[in-house]
């Protein structure tokens, strides 16, 4: 039986999902099967119902299919380990990539295909391209919910204006607006969920934030903190980016507010991205069960943090 997991409700929707979300980006293809039917169990036997996958080209030259075989191998996993989807919470994007010559009912239905699935509980619209704008997108997605495959649906990476414009242009289309945003957050990064104005945005919609790059792809972990990589390497090429050099310090420096905490690197980082006060579930990316485990530890983690504590990480944060 799965453990018991906090929830939260995703913004205005029906929809309650776990705290801490399993994402699929560029994992489970690369894993021997095995292991990923492990990992996927492992999440489910924990608690976690709320996953998100996304169809993406082929990085391995391995799949059969040049793109979309992620969503392939994510139904072939599912129903490896036994997963009920009408008990799970399985979003899936948007991405406008073929418009006009694919609609967007076109795309999720294609997507739905490769899932082997029936329905999403969540639909995700990725940034708008030039030539789809704001109306045309809340036009289509309307009539995506219309034909009931898809349960809520919510932005990725979208900018503050555009969610505002949605905002509007779901009501004059008479659907609920969108329940959630996907967007970077991290101690690494805290800009565009904090601007006002996103802030304001996310508020009129009455949407839920799910934080992505928690871990600043990894930086946040401390294990790059002596700069070696996994195979004993330097990361020379990543300290040439400033951005990705201070959030690798930041890394490093967070193991020493995580000794004190009891805990780690990861897991306080997590749990910083927890306590916003919009967050309903915090997206993850994991190839091991320790790594869920630490995020799930994120979660009691995020009850006993004080507010000194928070304002010792954000100085901290402040300082690279």
């Amino acid at each position: 039986m799965a453990a018991a997991l906090p929830h939260r409700r995703l913004g205005r929707s029906e929809i309650e999902v776990s705290r801490i979300a399993l994402g699929s980006w560029r994992t489970f293809e690369r894993m021997p099967r095995a292991d990923a039917e492990r990992l996927l169990a492992y999440a489910l036997e924990r608690g976690i119902d709320f996953l998100d996958d996304a169809r993406y080209d082929d990085e391995t030259g391995k799949a059969p299919i040049p793109t979309g075989y992620s969503e392939v191998l994510f139904g072939e996993l599912l129903r490896a380990v036994g997963a009920d989807p009408a008990a799970l919470t399985i979003s899936n994007k948007l991405w406008w990539e073929f418009w006009p010559g694919q609609d967007a009912i076109g795309e999720v239905e294609a997507s739905l295909q490769r899932m082997g699935l029936d329905r999403l509980g969540l639909l995700y619209s990725s940034t708008l391209p030039a030539e789809v704008p704001v109306p045309v997108a809340v036009e289509q997605i309307a009539a995506v919910l219309a034909t009931g495959r898809v349960r809520a649906w919510a932005v990725v990476n979208w900018s503050a204006a555009d969610l505002a414009a949605a905002t509007l242009e779901a009501e004059r289309a008479a659907i609920p607006p969108p329940c959630a945003a996907q967007l970077p957050y991290s101690l690494a990064r805290t800009d565009w969920v904090e601007d006002p104005a996103m802030d304001a945005a996310l508020a009129a919609a009455g949407a839920s934030l799910i934080p992505s790059a928690a871990l600043a792809g990894g930086a946040l972990s401390g294990k790059y903190a002596d700069g070696a990589d996994g195979a004993g390497g330097r990361l020379s090429d990543e300290l040439d980016d400033p951005r990705r050099a201070a959030a690798l310090q930041l890394g490093a420096s967070l193991r020493r507010p995580a000794a004190a905490l009891g805990t780690t690197p990861a897991t306080l980082a997590i749990a910083f991205t927890l306590l916003h006060p919009r967050t309903a579930a915090t997206l993850i990316g994991a190839t091991t069960p320790a790594q869920i485990d630490a995020a799930l530890d994120a979660l009691p983690l995020a009850d006993r943090l004080t507010t000194n504590d928070m304002t010792e990480l954000r100085n901290l944060a402040a300082s690279y």
